[in-house]
């Protein structure tokens, strides 16, 4: 099977040498997703598109990869920043004989667009490359009239059609287009500078990440943990979730820095009214050492412009200054709910609704107009050595390690495969929207399965039965076994990962 990929608008109208510069970067983005997920692809750049060749079935003896769907691949295309939009293509030769002879093109047309065009208002679209004995308009008027005759109900609407049939004549070389997938957009990674973003795992941080990748920033995550182990469970969660859906063609680093110590010192030295500003300003620069050591060119925050107290532009004017660092904010003019829709579409809504917002609650009656002078007295009280000193223990670690250090702190877990319905029940804890794409089939009909989202399952395990051991479920088994760990941390014995893998691989 075959895909053609169109690159995002916005790099098309780049000079020759920044377009092929950028073109060429995709291609290498794409190739190194596929392998990473074991399609085995071949992946062209041919200037005005990138082609994706997919074997149905691998005629190579040495494969290491069996044939994917077309959904599987259409779903890795759809979130790889710098498409625009791509579509499967179905080729044939361009028939031989008469001008006229548009048969086996028409034949192909309705093969692929009859089951799902009924009823509906469509228009043929017909490119042409090379020297050929009829117009683009003859085979357009040739094919509609094919389609009003075979498919019940459809009409000619070329304005706002439903749905565009598009085909394309190269030379002697005829596609007929599937339905057009949309792509994230934007430009490849990483085309544009290194950043650190402050990730808390909330709707903004998460969303405001996510913007940067899909501009094409390498994106590396900053977390001041300020809520214990389980909130640093959940941003790492989240900062392994963002890259490998959106940027595992990359390498990213996740450095989390306790910063308990510093919020400590705020509550104790600092007055109620500024503890927000003050914390904010302490984490840039804590920000700054870390991105100074990383070699990122700005640092990226999830604030939208009076969002809450110490967001401002008063506040955010002083807040800047505490470093030297460029500050981006790509949610500034974004409403609240406009951050939710997109972390939804993204797939962190769940993730963040499992996070407390820690830094609303620092400051009672905080406010909105700081001034320069009596935050430079207050901040005379806090001790500089303790920020260099919390980010000087701060971890880093790659976030595809995530997954692996995972596995490798597992080894105290139970893994299990085969399910005893008397002594074992499983929870999945994917998110609903996960749930309702793909369903879970228990092993047999005796074992009880139960749905507790990952984000809701700390504080529902408490109330499960003691006696039995519970399963936790999730597709590709990183976010059960962190999950796992974290209940174990808590004292819990009866916890354990399923993996259905391991009985297919014995098979």
């Amino acid at each position: 099977m075959k895909f053609i990929v169109r690159l995002h608008a916005e790099i098309t109208i780049k000079s020759k040498g920044v377009r092929k510069r950028y073109g060429k970067v995709l291609v290498n983005n794409l190739k190194s997703i596929l392998r990473r997920n074991e399609v085995n692809a071949k992946v062209i750049w041919c200037w005005d598109r990138i082609e994706v060749i997919v074997p149905e079935q691998s005629n190579e003896a040495h494969s290491e990869f069996a044939p994917k769907s077309a959904e599987f691949v259409s779903e890795l295309l759809q979130r790889v920043p710098g498409i625009s939009w791509f579509s499967r293509s179905y080729e044939l030769p361009l028939p031989e004989g008469e001008p006229t002879d548009f048969e086996p093109i028409m034949a192909q047309v309705l093969n692929l667009w009859q089951p799902s065009i009924g009823g509906r208002k469509f228009a043929v679209r017909v490119k042409r490359k090379g020297t050929h004995p009829f117009r683009s308009l003859d085979l357009e008027r040739y094919l509609g009239g094919g389609i009003l005759k075979h498919c019940e109900g459809t009409r000619v609407d070329l304005r706002r059609p439903d749905v565009e049939v598009r085909v394309e004549i190269d030379h002697d070389t005829v596609r007929v287009f599937g339905g057009k997938q949309q792509g994230l957009g934007g430009f490849p990674l990483p085309t544009q500078e290194t950043v650190l973003s402050l990730l808390s795992g909330g709707f903004d941080s998460s969303v405001a990440s996510f913007q940067m990748l899909r501009r094409g920033a390498r994106v590396h995550f900053c977390f001041f943990n300020l809520g214990g182990a389980q909130h640093e469970t959940g941003v790492r969660q989240t900062a392994y979730y963002l890259w490998q859906q959106y940027a595992s063609s990359h390498p990213l680093k996740f450095i989390s820095v306790d910063f308990a110590p510093v919020v400590e010192e705020i509550l104790t030295k600092i007055d109620n009214g500024l503890m927000g500003v003050v914390l904010k300003r302490q984490m840039l620069r804590a920000a700054e050492m870390v991105a100074d050591k990383l070699h990122t060119a700005a640092v990226v925050t999830g604030e939208a412009l009076g969002q809450v107290s110490s967001q401002t532009l008063s506040n955010l004017s002083v807040i800047d200054e505490a470093t030297n660092k460029l500050v981006l904010r790509p949610l500034i003019t974004m409403d609240k709910q406009e951050i939710i829709n997109i972390a939804q579409q993204i797939g962190t809504a769940d993730f963040a609704r499992s996070m407390p917002e820690y830094c609303g609650v620092i400051s009672n009656k905080p406010t909105v107009k700081a001034q320069r002078d009596v935050l430079a007295e207050a901040e005379q009280l806090l001790d500089k050595a303790l920020l260099e000193q919390v980010v000087r223990q701060s971890r880093v670690e790659d976030v595809s390690q995530i997954g692996e250090t995972t596995e490798a702190r597992v080894t105290k877990l139970d893994t299990v495969a085969a399910v005893q319905p008397e002594q074992h029940e499983i929870i999945d804890i994917r998110s609903s929207d996960e749930v309702e794409r793909k369903a879970f089939n228990a092993p047999n009909a005796a074992v009880t399965v139960r749905h507790i989202p990952f984000f809701k399952l700390a504080t529902a395990f408490a109330e499960l039965d003691p006696n039995k051991t519970y399963l936790l479920y999730c597709e590709k088994g990183v976010m059960s076994k962190l999950q796992a760990l974290y209940l174990q941390e808590q004292g819990y014995t009866n916890v354990a990962v399923y993996q259905p893998s391991a009985v297919a691989a014995a098979e």
